[in-house]
């Protein structure tokens, strides 16, 4: 495989990365096959082994390729993976972690950043919000999801809402109560019940350890999926790059939606964080949702989502009227954090914390074998 680097353009080890993605995604790169060894693609493409093996780490994170001592990296993705895969279904939910991780922010800087809002919006900050958010926060949401989660949108794609539960129960009032909802067996109990109170049908496919089985996946009447591919809750399962595209494929059908909760991955601790399906899928049918809740404090019921093209006038004509839930002030001290790199500064204190954290559990698991 012949790639190009631009050296003057984005990080190299991504680009490489992004490139060898898309050749074993397409089949260019097969199935079991090996990949050049790190010398050999370094020396080719004029870099360091480092910066190549930084890219084979990231597609070894994402599941992609996977190391084989003294034989050099292999394909393990399949695109042909999924609904006749067997995996190991989870038992149940008592193997992994009990409770989303809670993130320390800075009090200080938070209220210093108030004070600022305060300060600068005057009496701004007492208008009433447009229905869909704040235009200024949208505005940064959008440019943040373009940075950090290779989700290129427009603003007219994000909603602000109080909450993921909020927005779950908009999201049933938008695709209807006659759809079929599937939900992941065990998942987060807060899913179920907005189902359960929607008065919708919903089924529960359970999770094996890479993801959704694919027999019931097969199997399912759903015409929505609801997921969440990075660190699902309660199971602390990862969908594999295998898995995400099935997915994919299986949304690819008419009036077929997925709906992608993104809570964790920002506090993933390898270098990137996994790719979100809403970048991956180019069927325009994944709504994105992701919350402040989470990555701040549980304190700011502040959440979003991302509607595909498709979903944006729908939404207009059948809830634009419905008032955003998040007070001004809030948006606009969300505006502040991310305008001004206070919040990613953040989720990178955090995510090295988190690797510090992982790398001494390792060294510690090693002693003690």
């Amino acid at each position: 495989m012949k790639y190009k680097i631009d050296k003057q353009n984005h990080p190299v080890y991504l680009q490489i990365y992004k490139q060898i993605r898309d050749d074993i995604t397409s089949g260019a790169y097969e199935f079991n096959s090996k990949l050049p060894s790190k010398r050999l693609l370094a020396d080719e493409l004029g870099v360091s082994t480092v910066t190549v093996e930084h890219a084979y780490e990231l597609l070894c994170d994402e599941g992609y390729i996977e190391p084989r001592e003294r034989s050099g990296y292999f394909v393990i993705f399949s695109p042909n993976d999924g609904f006749a895969n067997v995996s190991h279904i989870l038992k149940s939910a008592r193997s992994v972690h009990t409770s989303p991780t809670r993130p320390v922010f800075s009090v200080s800087l938070l209220s210093r950043t108030m004070r600022k809002v305060l300060s600068d919006y005057n009496d701004v900050i007492l208008e009433k919000s447009p229905n869909e958010g704040c235009l200024e926060l949208r505005t940064a949401l959008k440019q943040y999801l373009a940075r950090n989660r290779g989700i290129n949108v427009g603003v007219e794609q994000i909603i602000v809402g109080s909450g993921a539960e909020y927005l779950y129960r908009l999201i049933v009032d938008l695709l209807g109560r006659d759809k079929v909802y599937a939900i992941e067996s065990p998942s987060y109990q807060k899913i179920e019940q907005v189902y359960r109170a929607a008065g919708v049908h919903y089924e529960s496919l359970p999770l094996c350890n890479d993801g959704i089985d694919g027999a019931a996946l097969a199997r399912t009447e759903a015409d929505v999926l609801h997921t969440t591919p990075y660190r699902s809750f309660p199971s602390g399962v990862t969908a594999s790059a295998s898995k995400r595209y099935e997915y994919i494929r299986w949304s690819d059908k008419a009036d077929r939606f997925i709906i992608e909760s993104d809570y964790d991955s920002e506090f993933s601790v390898h270098s990137k964080p996994t790719e979100t399906l809403f970048a991956l899928s180019d069927h325009d049918n994944v709504i994105y949702l992701n919350t402040f809740s989470k990555t701040i404090s549980p304190s700011l019921r502040v959440g979003y989502m991302v509607l595909p093209k498709r979903l944006v006038k729908p939404f207009e004509d059948r809830l634009g009227f419905y008032s955003c839930t998040v007070p001004t002030f809030e948006q606009y001290v969300l505006t502040e954090l991310i305008n001004n790199g206070d919040f990613e500064r953040h989720i990178n204190r955090e995510r090295r914390k988190k690797r510090r954290e992982a790398e001494r559990k390792t060294c510690k698991n090693t002693e003690n074998a």
